[in-house]
């Protein structure tokens, strides 16, 4: 077992997140850390052990196995806890395979044309402008739009549920009471969704899922379901407004490779797993427990304590890819874990993929000239080592 405790600095971990897991990998595949909650925890850094240990029943992600004391997460009622990043098989595959046929490449696809006249849209409130916080203006409400239609939330609660989310992603230490009120009214909504939903159903997957809620109360509970519309709308929106908004700024970052997708838009579709392993995200995947005392690359972690895998770190492995700080907008991309790994890979995997290759698709055609409109410094992202993403992107075209 490894001695020595490591305190990882989270502020390095948001400016230069890839220079700090670089010098992790090479010192060791897993490391004994403080982490940001004062908690240890263990953090696994190399492609094949952050991969085998993605697809490992032995590491449970449900809280129950986690040693008392040793994971203080943010605390959530249960109407909104008992979701798929805290169940294991079999409650994970049950209440999965529920919702999964919502997110199939085929039914996603139908999407693609509905997506790409709201990417448009949104251009167009802002293309006579000359400029625009691209974050804001279209890397945020083009995927919520699409989430919250899919689940059937009406247009006026839309700019709150940005808020309470954007409250939830980033808290803020010195006003603890506002994570608090934001749960409180997300849970209010949920509950005020459903039962509308309930008494009037729509075309939409939320009422879809009532009624096999109700049809057969063992397929799902009523914290399930709640639970479930709560995370498909948190992470539906969350991941893919980070996505977008890295993408951009990586091509902004490389102006030969956005040039090469302007003359070759058909790499569009790899580029987008490129992105993803270039600067995804989520930079370390949701916390396991060892259901038993587990080797990980040679390194013995004691059954119950926390683990956490660095999904930022494995995609720039060079044991696994050729160049991995470099961008490449081909196949360098294939295998990368942006999105997870095994029974827990990302649900929303096709619609965030199928979301940030339009939206790139008719940026580049309707911006031609786009190019950063602050120095490249003042580019800051959101302070959290659990999301990798920008709080503003300043463009000008």
């Amino acid at each position: 077992m490894l001695e020595s405790v490591r305190s990882v600095e989270p502020r390095a971990l948001t400016d230069d997140p890839h220079a700090v897991y670089a010098e992790l990998r090479t010192a060791g595949p897993v490391h004994r850390i403080t982490g940001t909650d004062g908690k240890p925890a263990w953090l696994v850094t190399r492609y094949q052990d952050v991969r085998r240990a993605l697809g490992d029943p032995r590491l449970a992600l449900d809280r129950r196995h986690a040693l008392p004391g040793n994971y203080t997460g943010f605390n959530l009622p249960p109407a909104l806890d008992a979701n798929l990043l805290n169940m294991d098989p079999p409650d994970h595959t049950r209440v999965r395979r529920l919702v999964a046929r919502a997110f199939t490449p085929g039914r996603v696809e139908k999407l693609r044309d509905p997506v790409r006249t709201l990417a448009h849209t949104l251009l167009d409130a802002v293309e006579p402008l000359g400029r625009a916080d691209l974050v804001a203006a279209y890397a945020a409400p083009l995927p919520i739009t699409v989430i919250c239609d899919l689940l059937g939330v009406p247009a006026a609660d839309r700019p709150d549920f940005r808020t309470w989310t954007d409250t939830l992603i980033t808290p803020d230490p010195a006003r603890p009471e506002a994570a608090k009120r934001a749960v409180g009214a997300m849970l209010r909504f949920y509950t005020g969704l459903i039962a509308d939903k309930r008494a009037t159903p729509g075309d939409d997957l939320l009422s879809d899922l009532i009624a096999a809620r109700d049809e057969d109360g063992d397929r799902l509970t009523e914290d399930e379901l709640t639970s479930l519309a709560f995370l498909i709308l948190f992470a539906g929106y969350e991941n893919t407004v980070h996505l977008i908004g890295n993408s951009v700024l990586a091509l902004l970052d490389h102006p030969d490779v956005l040039a090469r997708l302007r003359s070759e838009p058909a790499l569009l579709a790899p580029a987008v797993d490129e992105f993803a392993r270039f600067d995804g995200p989520a930079p370390l995947a949701i916390r396991r427990f060892p259901v038993e005392d587990l080797d990980i690359g040679g390194v013995t972690v004691p059954a119950g304590e926390t683990v956490l895998l660095s999904l930022a770190s494995a995609n720039r492995d060079p044991a696994r890819f050729e160049a991995p700080d470099a961008l490449r907008p081909d196949a360098a991309g294939a295998g990368h874990l942006a999105l997870g790994h095994g029974v827990h890979y990302c649900l929303g995997a096709p619609l965030a993929r199928m979301e940030t290759e339009t939206a790139l698709a008719v940026l580049l055609e309707r911006l031609p000239d786009l190019r950063l409109d602050v120095p490249r410094a003042d580019l800051r992202h959101r302070p959290t080592i659990r999301a990798r993403g920008l709080l503003t992107l300043p463009v000008t075209w």
